[in-house]
């Protein structure tokens, strides 16, 4: 398996983890009127950290589609370089810190935008090598 692989099954991972938050979230709340889930719930009346964490899920899929698709074909195009391999190591732990901050409302304006686009780089750098060699 290549580096790049490696790196896009641990994405693949964390995107498919990340809904747990909001779920323990849901579970946990006194009341719980709406955790029936015969509508989705209004988040405008959840928890701040719950209605984070569903943005935080959203967003790593938002990005988890494009840097997917690049490192496939840059892995069908026999592309692998320290570009590629550094910015999928960079993306998983960019939106690693994404999620975590978001969760958390540690990451505030303009740190949450920046590490939106420093996912959005990394997946431009991956294509950019597999367009160019």
């Amino acid at each position: 398996m290549t580096a790049e692989l490696f790196w896009l099954t641990l994405t693949a991972l964390l995107a498919a983890s990340l809904w747990l938050p909001f779920i323990v979230g849901m579970n946990t709340q006194a009341g719980r009127a709406h955790a029936d889930f015969l509508r989705p719930p209004d988040l405008r009346a959840l928890p701040a950290w719950m209605h984070r964490a569903h943005r935080a899920h959203l967003n790593l899929l938002e990005q988890f589609l494009p840097f997917a698709v690049v490192v496939l074909v840059a892995h069908l195009a026999g592309v692998s370089t320290p570009v590629t391999v550094w910015a999928s190591v960079a993306f998983f732990w960019v939106r690693l810190a994404h999620a975590a901050g978001m969760i958390s409302g540690m990451a505030r304006m303009p740190l949450r935008p920046v590490l939106f686009t420093a996912g959005w780089v990394c997946i431009l750098a991956i294509a950019a090598v597999v367009l160019v060699v």
